[in-house]
C-alpha cells in the first residue's frame, strides 16, 4: 500500500526537532532508519501529519568512549556498531546482537536510537541495554532527562518517552575487563524477529560468579530483566543445577503471545533453551 500524505521536515539540530514535536504535537513522528515506521505507515496502521527526520543530526551520530564510559548517538547505525573496534573491544555483545539484525541492507541504515525507542518487544537491542544497565538521554522543550532502560518500557509500543521528546543518547559503563557475553537468538528464518532470545553478561571470579546480568527478548509486551536468575548464579560455580535455578526463574518471567512464532509454551520453553545456551557460552568467553 501507499502511505498516506505527510507534511516533511528534516532539522539540522535536536533543538530544532524538539521544537518541531512541540509545536506538531501528536500528529508528528521521528523517523531515523525507517524500518519501524515506515511499514507501519504504508499499512495506513500509523498515519503522521508530520514526519522529522533526523538524520541530518550530527550531534547523534557519534560513539565515544572514555575508559568504560560509553556514550552512543541515537543515529548510530546497526552497521557502524558492527565496525567499531573500539566498541567491540569492551562490550562484544554488541557487535554480536546487531549481527543477527535483519540483513546487512537494514543494518546500513536502521539506527540503535529506532530499535531501542519505539518499545516494540520484538527489537534486540532493548534487552541487551537493560544487562548493561543503560541509561536513555531524552531531549524536550525543557531540556534533557535520563531514564534507565530498565524503567523505560511500559507496555508494547509504549514507552517513558513523553510524546513532545526524543532520544538523542544511550550510555552506560562497560562490563569490567575479561566479562563474558552471550547474545543468543532463535528466530524461523536469517533476519526474522526471535522466537525467543536471551543476553547473558557474565563476570567470573576464578571458579565462581561474580556478577551476571540476564535479560530476555521478545517473550512478553517488554524486554525484561531477568533479576531473580540473576541473583541465583551469583556466588555458584555455574554447577548444573545452579543453571537449572536460573533459566526456571527465567522462564517464570515469561508472557509471550501465541502467534505465528510458536504457541505460548513452546515460545517459554525456547526462552529457557536461550537462556542456558547463552550462559554456558558466556562462560567459556569469560576471564
Amino acid at each position: 500500500m501507499i502511505p498516506g500524505s505527510f507534511d516533511y521536515h528534516r532539522p539540522q539540530s535536536v533543538s530544532e526537532a524538539v521544537g518541531l514535536l512541540k509545536d506538531k504535537g501528536d500528529e508528528a513522528f521521528i523517523v531515523a532508519g525507517g524500518h519501524s515506521l515506515i511499514p507501519m505507515m504504508k499499512l495506513r496502521m500509523s498515519t503522521p501529519e508530520h514526519l522529522i527526520d533526523i538524520q541530518d543530526i550530527a550531534e547523534i551520530k557519534n560513539i565515544s568512549i572514555f575508559g568504560s564510559d560509553v556514550t552512543i548517538g541515537a543515529f548510530v547505525t546497526q552497521a557502524e556498531i558492527i565496525s567499531s573496534e573500539a566498541l567491540h573491544g569492551i562490550c562484544p555483545v554488541l557487535r554480536e546482537a546487531s549481527l543477527q539484525i535483519a540483513d546487512p541492507q537494514i543494518r546500513n541504515v536502521g539506527t540503535i536510537g529506532g530499535n531501542v525507542a519505539n518499545g516494540d518487544p520484538g527489537n534486540d537491542m532493548p534487552a541487551i541495554m537493560q544487562a548493561l544497565d543503560a541509561t536513555f538521554v531524552l531531549a524536550g522543550e525543557e531540556g534533557t532527562r535520563e531514564v534507565k532502560a530498565r524503567d523505560f518500557y511500559e507496555a508494547a509500543y509504549f514507552t517513558a518517552r513523553a510524546e513532545t521528546e526524543m532520544l538523542t543518547l544511550i550510555k552506560f559503563t562497560a562490563p569490567a575487563a575479561g566479562h563474558g557475553s552471550c547474545y543468543m537468538k532463535q528466530k524461523r528464518k536469517i533476519g526474522d524477529y526471535a522466537t525467543a532470545a536471551a543476553v547473558v553478561i557474565l563476570t567470573m571470579n576464578g571458579t565462581t560468579v561474580q556478577n551476571v546480568e540476564i535479560a530476555l527478548t521478545n517473550v512478553a509486551d517488554t524486554p525484561l530483566y531477568a533479576e531473580e536468575a540473576n541473583r541465583l548464579l551469583i556466588g555458584t560455580s555455574l554447577d548444573d543445577a545452579s543453571i537449572k535455578a536460573a533459566v526456571e526463574a527465567a522462564k517464570a518471567i515469561t508472557d509471550p503471545a501465541d502467534d505465528g512464532r510458536g504457541p505460548k509454551d513452546f515460545r517459554t520453553h525456547i526462552a529457557g533453551v536461550m537462556v542456558e545456551r547463552a550462559i554456558r557460552q558466556a562462560a567459556t568467553t569469560a576471564s
